[in-house]
């Protein structure tokens, strides 16, 4: 499967250029859900690059984030999974920290994966192996979560923040550090090159916000459950996913965090 690396990383990069091109420009933005959900016309932009060019090599259906394209993986078959611009607010914002990913399935399951970072110029690509700008990239090998650097994700809904609260609190009772990056993607990439221990979500993440970036860290050495700690799938209820030396200990703080949402 690792055959569809390439067209995964061409059409991120694609989509990279699109953004780039406009980033720190006027760019014209609308909330969707609610007041800090935000997206631009550089999302849709970069989208139509990205399916263009995939439907150029490719009949397997799109999932995007953005309108025109169907929102729900397939249960069979293959699809491809695209985020344009994974961290809008920061984009808009004028800060370096987003991403394009592109990831390919099979049945639902990840087979290759690519996002790439053009402000930062860094590129993570994943088939059977991750990399790191053309190197081999691996999680950390750290062991004591005292000693952790992890990332919460999801902030949640406005106004339905309690849970996001209670997690930030567990990692920082229970880990050496925690990171917020506003962009789901770039997180689970930097647990897959090491540079972050974990990154945890209560919530079931969307697709085009996770996919890639699970198969990245399973494809680098790491282990991602849900909150449960079953084998996460792109419609499992939240994700936990580390360099797998203290996992159990991850899912047990995800996992509190739902028992008592939902009580």
């Amino acid at each position: 499967m690792d055959e569809w690396t390439p067209l995964a990383a061409r059409a991120a990069r694609a989509g990279g250029t699109v953004a780039d091109a406009r980033f720190r420009s006027d760019v014209q933005f609308e909330t969707k859900a609610h007041k800090n959900d935000l997206v631009s016309d550089a999302d849709a932009d970069a989208q139509g690059r990205v399916v263009a060019l995939l439907a150029s090599e490719s009949d397997a259906p799109v999932v995007g984030e953005e309108a025109a394209a169907p929102s729900a993986v397939p249960a069979d078959g293959p699809a491809w999974i695209v985020d344009p611009i994974d961290g809008t607010a920061n984009y808009l914002r004028g800060l370096r920290q987003w991403a394009t990913s592109v990831a390919r399935v099979e049945d639902g399951e990840p087979v290759a994966a690519a996002t790439v970072m053009p402000a930062t110029n860094d590129e993570y690509l994943a088939g059977d192996q991750t990399r790191l700008n053309g190197d081999p990239a691996s999680v950390s090998d750290r062991s004591d979560p005292e000693t952790f650097a992890v990332a919460a994700l999801g902030w949640g809904q406005h106004g339905k923040r309690d849970a996001y609260a209670a997690l930030t609190d567990g990692i920082v009772r229970t880990c050496g550090d925690m990171r917020r990056f506003g962009s789901m993607q770039s997180a689970l990439a930097f647990v897959a090159s090491g540079g972050l221990d974990a990154a945890v979500a209560t919530r079931r993440p969307n697709p085009w916000d996770s996919v890639a970036g699970a198969h990245m860290i399973r494809a680098a050495g790491g282990t991602v459950t849900d909150v449960f700690g079953e084998r996460w799938r792109h419609d499992s209820q939240g994700l936990v996913a580390s360099n797998g030396r203290a996992h159990e200990r991850l899912v047990e703080l995800a996992r509190d965090v739902v028992e008592r949402d939902t009580e």
